[in-house]
């Protein structure tokens, strides 16, 4: 398939409100692929490559200066296979061959082509087609059930590879994917309650939510991975956690949890500390030792669980994890008594309590009620889209930073307020260094950012405005902490907040 058939239906994408519309068109283009072109065009309609990052940033992608072609002719396939090639080519003089390659790939390329080429690229690609609206393109388009592709991508995390399976082999070839050991699966997600009276409805499960980073890991025998809520890699830069796994009694098995580092009574450090041991950034695991503790089990000697309920695999999990390693938590349906809980879980300097149904299953990605989270400082994940110059002792700083709330019905972000609050030295000397390397343009006030740094704020609230475009506006925002475990497409959205005014 053409290129250009691709960028002409992610700007009819682009162009409408609909989202049955949009379904619609996706699902006409895909059920034109070959069999090797579908993982291909569900990664560049979702905005991503299937190589991941490639080595070309902003200034790469957009400085390329070539003249476009006046006829189209780059196939899918051609791209993918040149973005295939590029990470290959290293060593002495592999900045000017890796230009060279994209310089060759943009001459084919026509003027919308080489504009779709560069967004694609550095993750600029908003056109609305978020990974729910593909589920349900690829759903209609090979003509299976929306509820089994959700399933079969929770297991894989990978829409293109599903989307292939769904296309040559149907539901039978979706419900044939299982839970793999070592191979991540996506992570459930628990949706925000205003109190705990709101959250606790019948027998539930009350366990804290800890101030620390999510994690999941597996074993299998001698062999063990943890992977981000991201389903990044980062089991060399975790071996205490390693080490905690292999010390179980059981060989095979998959745990949900979170890591963190501690001060020595026993409560959590910064969160920016236990992020430090994520990043990219080496640091000793003796400088900042991160605790694992686990709240769910999801795969036992060769038996998953996720199609298990809640109170099943806690069962498990008991017999499994030692006490130490285990998140508090309490089985109630009184409101009184889980307040309390969540009064201990606050003593001991944790984010607050997570309430689950007893009976719910795992269903990674999903912000239904079957989990809900219990703050008493409302937070929320938002994107930084522009950093403005600081003053006075703020000097040589990027400071106030503007913040987005994700529009899930065009994928871009809506502008809802700006802070300078809640910044420590050491997070503006940080956030001054990471904007600028995200950077794409400025004026006189601020710099201007692609729109991938989460940033977790804390508000009072939220008031109607005329000022942004999405007629909101925070209240007394400041910053808790940056969340480089989250992605863009994590953030709350501009409808979340809109339904804390009908609230107020």
């Amino acid at each position: 398939m053409l290129l250009a058939e691709v960028v002409a239906v992610s700007a009819g994408v682009t162009a409408t409100p609909s989202r049955k519309a949009k379904i619609s068109q996706l699902a006409g283009l895909l059920k034109g692929l070959e069999p090797h072109e579908i993982p291909i065009a569900v990664g560049f309609l979702s905005g991503e490559v299937r190589q991941g990052r490639i080595g070309v940033g902003y200034a790469f992608a957009f400085g390329i200066e070539v003249t476009p072609a006046v006829e189209t002719s780059l196939t899918i396939a051609e791209v993918d296979d040149t973005l295939a090639a590029i990470p290959t080519v290293t060593g002495s003089g592999s900045q000017v061959r890796r230009a060279r390659m994209l310089e060759g790939m943009f001459a084919r390329a026509t003027a919308p082509e080489q504009e779709f080429l560069r967004r694609l690229l550095t993750g600029e690609l908003r056109q609305g087609a978020l990974e729910g609206i593909m589920v349900e393109a690829v759903a209609a388009a090979f003509a299976v059930a929306p509820a089994a592709l959700r399933r079969a991508l929770m297991l894989q995390a990978d829409l293109g590879a599903v989307a292939a399976i769904a296309a040559q082999t149907g539901e039978a070839g979706l419900a044939d994917i299982g839970l793999q050991v070592l191979s991540p699966l996506k992570p459930m997600l628990a949706s925000p309650a205003a109190s705990i009276e709101e959250a606790v409805s019948g027998l539930v499960s009350v366990e804290w939510k800890l101030d620390g980073a999510r994690i999941q890991v597996h074993r299998d025998g001698s062999k063990v991975r943890v992977f981000t809520r991201n389903l990044n890699d980062i089991t060399d830069r975790l071996p205490e956690v390693v080490s905690v796994v292999l010390a179980l009694d059981e060989e095979t098995v998959v745990l949900d949890g979170e890591a963190m580092a501690l001060r020595p009574d026993g409560t959590p450090q910064p969160f920016q500390e236990t992020m430090s041991r994520f990043g990219t950034e080496e640091r000793a695991f003796a400088e900042v030792p991160l605790f694992p503790f686990f709240f769910d089990v999801l795969h036992v000697a060769g038996e998953d669980l996720i199609d298990r309920p809640l109170h099943e695999r806690l069962t498990r999990l008991d017999a499994i994890v030692p006490a130490e390693r285990l998140i508090p938590r309490l089985s109630t349906a009184d409101p009184v008594e889980a307040g309390r809980f969540l009064d201990e879980a606050m003593e001991a300097r944790q984010e607050g309590v997570m309430v689950k149904d007893r009976g719910s299953l795992y269903e990674a990605g999903r912000r239904g009620k079957s989990w809900r989270k219990v703050k008493p400082v409302h937070t929320y994940d938002l994107v930084v889209l522009a950093v403005e110059w600081g003053h006075g002792r703020r000097e040589g700083f990027l400071s106030n930073i503007h913040l987005g709330a994700r529009d899930p019905a065009t994928g871009k972000f809506v502008m809802v307020g700006k802070t300078f609050k809640g910044m420590t030295d050491e997070m503006l000397a940080w956030q001054t260094t990471r904007f600028l390397d995200l950077e794409v343009s400025r004026d006189r006030w601020a710099v201007y950012v692609l729109p991938t740094q989460v940033v977790e704020v804390a508000i009072d609230g939220v008031q109607a405005s005329s000022r942004y475009p999405g007629g909101v506006a925070l209240r007394f925002a400041r910053v808790k902490r940056y969340r480089d475990d989250k992605d863009p497409q994590e953030a709350d959205t501009i409808d979340t907040l809109r339904s804390l005014l009908q609230e107020s």
